[in-house]
């Protein structure tokens, strides 16, 4: 495993404000991130996201507003990364494609290729989609020459084009996706890659003439036309770190997670790794596809409507629970469905009763009874139930990384809540408020509440990468700093510790909100 990673989103499309489905994309990268930043540290990880500006779609819907397209994506561009600030994505690089950086390193990627040969021109004529940006063949298409993705007649369009030579690389990237059976996971979409590239590719047409569309990065050896949308959008990937530092692409890059839509699959697996191999760069590490987040059985996305906005769910139900349902609900590679009902009932299960009523129980405990310090630290070894909180928590950050490094951020949840559970029945076993009405008993109680405020330190750094604020919160209610919150279980809390008094993390909603 090497101990440097970039790690990136999508570059998301800029032609309407996201929704749960793509902050879904955003929250999983966000979670593998934090959970590689605390296994490897801060600064070998890099978490990139951003915007993609340029295209005909960009265009038409600037127009549709009566805006010049800059100021469309200016604004728009703003409103993806407010969502996710707010929703606490700890991106590194925000990149847009309109970056003055960016478009200079398109035009050298685009130089680089065209000077090895691999990019010609030719007239052309084919079946264009203006919502996936690209050309299609009769045999990809529905009956009736109709997207697959968006349902609509596609168009006709002849015009002379610049092409890259990708079936040049198509031997070369199914050898690598054989010699690395990870490079794209799950199975399935591996298996689905090796299917497009199991026959003669067409060579990808990666320019637009100005004459039709001047809203792009111009080439740089023909100042007649701009550069194919996906072709701009894909060096997004690379261009802001690799301005600032000079080692990125043959040092980090190869080490690079992709997390991306099933339905832009081929455009990753086909297209991008030959665009790469024709500038002379490396392959990334991993390609690392999900499915669809629908609603109400449907596809979520902004060209059906049915969309729902990640910013409101936060304010109306509070820091972090969004993440959640969607990190334990959706199994990564799947597609999963969304409903405010379904939210609600995981936060009163998940977060009110078992994480928010054992926190308050916890802290009240050990306010009521001591004054909030312990007065000795957590035992390891006791009796079978102390023992058994010890083997609960015991290694519990290890086994909760391990589930995301296999992008399995459920069951990494799944495990937090299993520890819970054994917690919250060890309060019931050992029935501390019982026992504290016994003078003699006390020490027993000390013990009880030094096990259960450390087990409740190791869930709340557990936590961190799925739940950030509220594990700061636990954390701060605890009163711990971060080498302590990062210590083994038995090895965080001291004697003479003092927590602060309880604060509810999780009120319970009785009915809807919104």
């Amino acid at each position: 495993m090497t101990d440097r990673l970039h790690i990136t989103t999508a570059i998301f499309y800029c032609n309407a404000p996201p929704h749960v489905g793509s902050a879904y994309e955003a929250l999983a990268a966000d979670a593998y991130a934090r959970s590689q930043r605390r296994r490897l540290g801060r600064a070998r990880v890099s978490f990139l996201t951003g915007t993609d500006e340029h295209g005909d779609k960009i265009r038409r819907a600037a127009e549709a507003e009566g805006m010049p397209p800059k100021e469309f994506t200016d604004r728009t561009s703003a409103v993806f990364r407010r969502a996710w600030d707010g929703l606490h994505v700890s991106y590194d690089y925000f990149v847009r494609t309109t970056d003055p950086q960016h478009e200079q390193f398109v035009q050298q990627m685009l130089a680089r290729s065209h000077s090895r040969g691999d990019i010609y021109f030719k007239d052309y004529e084919g079946l264009y989609c203006v919502g996936c940006e690209r050309f299609y063949t009769e045999k990809e298409l529905l009956p009736a020459n109709v997207c697959p993705t968006h349902n609509q007649p596609v168009e006709r369009i002849s015009e002379g084009n610049y092409f890259l030579r990708i079936d040049k690389y198509r031997a070369q990237v199914v050898e690598h996706i054989q010699r690395h059976p990870d490079f794209i996971r799950p199975d399935r979409y591996r298996n689905e890659a090796l299917n497009m590239l199991a026959e003669p590719l067409a060579d990808l047409c990666i320019s637009r003439p100005k004459a039709r569309l001047e809203w792009g990065i111009e080439l740089p050896f023909d100042s007649n036309y701009v550069t194919y949308v996906w072709y701009d959008a894909f060096w997004a990937y690379v261009s802001a770190p690799a301005s600032r530092d000079p080692g990125f692409i043959t040092e980090v890059f190869p080490s690079a997670d992709h997390f991306i839509g099933k339905d832009i699959l081929k455009t990753h697996a086909v297209y991008w790794p030959p665009m790469l191999l024709s500038a002379g760069l490396p392959l990334f590490r991993h390609l690392d596809v999900h499915g669809w987040v629908n609603f109400g059985g449907q596809r979520m996305s902004k060209s059906s409507g049915n969309v729902a906005d990640p910013v409101s769910y936060e304010a109306a139900f509070g820091p972090d629970v969004l993440r959640y349902f969607l990190l334990r609900e959706v199994v990564y590679g799947l597609d999963g469905d969304f409903s405010e009902e379904r939210l609600i009932e995981r936060y009163n299960a998940d977060l009110a009763n078992d994480l928010g009523n054992f926190t308050s129980r916890v802290l009240s405990m050990a306010a009521r009874y001591f004054g909030g310090q312990l007065t000795c630290a957590p035992a390891v070894e006791d009796d079978a139930p102390d023992a058994a909180l010890a083997a609960a928590l015991g290694q519990l950050v290890e086994r909760v990384d391990a589930q995301v490094e296999t992008l399995a951020f459920n069951r990494g949840l799944e495990a937090i809540w299993q520890a819970l559970d054994v917690a919250n029945k060890y309060i019931v076993q050992t029935a501390p408020f019982t026992l504290a009405k016994d003078q003699a008993k006390l020490p027993r109680v000390a013990q009880i509440l030094a096990n259960l405020t450390e087990a409740l330190r190791v869930v709340g750094y557990a936590l961190d990468p799925f739940m950030p604020v509220t594990s700061r919160r636990i954390l701060d209610l605890l009163a711990v700093d971060q080498a302590a919150a990062a210590a083994p279980y038995g090895q965080g809390l001291k004697a003479g510790h003092q927590v602060n008094p309880a604060s509810a993390l999780f009120p319970r909603i009785e009915k809807k909100v919104r």
